[in-house]
């Protein structure tokens, strides 16, 4: 039995989601959090033979009172995540971060049950660095030491991968809660876009897409909008540039995916993580890197102009700075595990 946990995000959750649809011999449970999107990605999810929602929430961000409250939910939790291991037999935990992980985290050492770390980041959060110590196995794209350096992303994503000839389409893409300067950047350069003929098609997020069409139908641009998707690879095919928040999970599905990328991190991310995994493609120099606070439209547009998009694309394939496989690795090492 493998216990999966941790999340509160679509960059956690998405991990869960590609290692275990690679699992095959081994029963499954979930165990995440009442707070954020846990719920939404795997209440209903058939491949878990038990899913659990634990009520917790950040500790970072909160005043002392609220740190006090938060400590004390999580101690409560973290005993009812013991309890659940124990009735289920876990022999080992494969936790993504995020803080509806601490708990069965915290829970796996009192048990000694080994704890498997996936960390999504260039920048390690606050409780994987004070995990990692204690973890069988520690894995990272960006870890030299790493065991696995291969991000697990779905293979949707590299079965879908193309070469880019020329740019007809660009999508943007703040995440499924949508990103206030994506957007603005996006409606600012709509109607210069459609000047050159090319596509937009635009994640602007599940509260957003109301006053995106609205913004839209003034400018008079046709645009294909959307918030919280499970066809992300399709719309990726189909674009031939991204503008993107450099999200783990959503920087290496771009880079399996062959599509160049302006990436604009969100500024506020812990240890500004986010421009990290974004300089990281900027170094190999496949990828563009603008802090929000320095976007300015015609830069933006000077980029789209110059940039050649086939040079770029037949670089990241042939860089091969993520191979497929990651997620059937980190299965086939958690099932060995389990044995």
């Amino acid at each position: 039995m493998v216990a999966m946990c941790g999340g509160g995000t679509g960059g956690h959750l998405v991990i869960v989601k590609g290692v275990k649809e690679q699992i095959e011999n081994t029963p499954l449970i979930y165990i995440g959090s009442t707070k954020g999107q846990d719920r939404k990605w795997f209440e209903k999810d058939t491949k878990f033979i038990e899913k659990y929602f634990l009520d917790t929430r950040g500790v970072v961000n909160q005043g002392f009172l609220g740190k006090l409250k938060s400590l004390y939910m999580l101690l409560k939790a973290t005993l009812k995540a013991k309890e659940i291991l124990k009735r289920n037999g876990v022999k080992v935990v494969f936790s993504v971060g995020g803080f509806s992980s601490a708990p069965t985290a915290f829970a796996s050492k009192l048990l000694n049950i080994p704890l498997v770390i996936h960390e999504q980041n260039a920048h390690i959060g606050s409780l994987n660095r004070l995990l990692k110590p204690y973890a069988k196995y520690f894995i990272s794209s960006y870890d030299k030491d790493s065991p696995i350096k291969d991000y697990p992303v779905s293979e949707e994503f590299f079965n879908k991968a193309r070469v880019r000839k020329e740019l007809k389409s660009i999508i943007f893409l703040g995440g499924s809660q949508g990103a206030v300067a994506i957007n603005n950047l996006a409606f600012s350069i709509a109607k210069e876009l459609q000047k050159r003929d090319i596509k937009i098609i635009h994640q602007a997020g599940e509260r957003n897409i109301k006053e995106a069409r609205e913004r839209y139908r003034e400018l008079g641009v046709e645009v294909e909008v959307f918030g919280f998707t499970d066809r992300m690879s399709e719309y990726m095919r189909e674009a031939d540039f991204a503008i993107a928040r450099a999200g783990a999970s959503t920087l290496w599905e771009l880079t399996a995916n062959l599509c160049p990328t302006l990436f604009i991190p969100y500024p506020y991310s812990a240890g500004d993580h986010q421009y990290y995994n974004a300089k990281f493609l900027k170094d190999n120099r496949v990828a563009w890197v603008i802090r929000e606070r320095d976007l300015k439209s015609d830069e933006v547009l000077n980029i789209i102009d110059s940039v050649d998009i086939k040079e770029i694309s037949q670089k990241i394939e042939k860089l091969k700075l993520i191979k497929q496989n990651g997620a059937k690795e980190i299965a086939r090492l958690l099932e060995d595990l389990a044995k």
